[in-house]
């Protein structure tokens, strides 16, 4: 069984893609190594801000393995595995561990939102295909179904690979309502980018991030303050990032968050349809935001920054 724990500061990669859409390899390689330079937990590719549903299989295994290829073992993958088939789900994971990833995260079935006998079947089959350990994920206003506390629990007792949870219901109290029902035995961890230090407050150790992507000093500076218990430090790192981490929490986080890493020059804004280029309006009024924010970056936000 694997010893990879999940904790810390975990960014959900954006997919690089040229013009063409194709995927874009030597990109995403400097940029997983780039992120990896700030101290990073791991990595989290194809999953939602990643484009995975606009991505095939065979795309997916090879997005995992140029991951695994530039990384190596200092830096976990962490594969998302989400399908609407648990045979494809089943069948991705089973892909995932051969290729080296060292974790999962787990959504509910695509598209049928099913009875919760269902949804646990679906889990417990892809949580027990593989010794990897995995994270369920739990948002029900992007996948229209519901985890709740207790049927994490039942999960949790019946598999012992599944280690930790990614909550992303909006609702800080559910933080605390798991935690009463698991113990110590999940790590949780925010999975909304402008929750994290109402999270950590609740018992998180770890932030499934977006805006790190394009801002990896701030983001581990804050994940840092906010685990440290340093308030006044985390806060005034919050006040400032939380306009640009709220734009992880709209339909058009995707397009955002690359907005962003064009901002800083690690990206493009390219994404793959059904996704479209942002309306001319909208992109300005995202820019005007960004480029006020990034403006006023903390001078030193009080991180030990990119590491050898």
């Amino acid at each position: 069984m694997s010893g990879f724990e999940f904790r810390g500061v975990i960014p959900a990669i954006t997919t690089p893609f040229r013009d063409d859409f194709s995927i874009n390899h030597d990109f995403l390689k400097k940029h997983v190594l780039w992120l990896a330079r700030y101290g990073i937990g791991g990595v989290v590719p194809v999953g939602s801000l990643g484009e995975g549903a606009s991505l095939s299989f065979n795309e997916k295994c090879s997005i995992l393995t140029s991951c695994v290829e530039a990384l190596g073992s200092k830096t976990p993958v962490i594969a998302t595995i989400a399908s609407g088939s648990t045979a494809e789900a089943v069948a991705l994971a089973k892909k995932a561990e051969e290729i080296g990833c060292q974790g999962l995260m787990v959504l509910p079935p695509y598209v049928y939102q099913g009875q919760w006998h269902e949804t646990k079947a679906h889990f417990t089959a892809v949580i027990e295909t593989t010794p990897l350990p995995c994270m369920i994920y739990n948002n029900p206003a992007a996948y229209g179904t519901d985890i709740l506390p207790e049927h994490i629990a039942e999960i949790a007792d019946a598999s012992a690979n599944l280690r930790a949870v990614k909550e992303s219901s909006g609702d800080a109290r559910r933080f605390s309502a798991i935690r009463a029902r698991v113990g110590e035995r999940l790590n949780l961890f925010a999975g909304l980018d402008d929750v994290v230090c109402e999270a950590v407050s609740m018992g998180a150790v770890g932030w499934i991030a977006g805006l790190v992507n394009a801002l990896p000093e701030e983001t581990m500076a804050l994940f840092d303050a906010a685990i440290a218990g340093e308030n006044d430090r985390a806060f005034a790192i919050y006040r400032w990032f939380l306009p640009l981490l709220r734009l992880d929490t709209v339909p058009e986080f995707v397009q955002l968050i690359k907005l962003v890493q064009t901002e800083v020059g690690m990206g493009s804004e390219t994404v793959r349809p059904p996704r479209l280029a942002l309306p001319k309006a909208q992109r300005e009024d995202a820019l005007a935001l960004i480029r006020y924010h990034l403006a006023r970056r903390p001078s030193s936000a009080n991180h030990q920054g990119a590491v050898a």
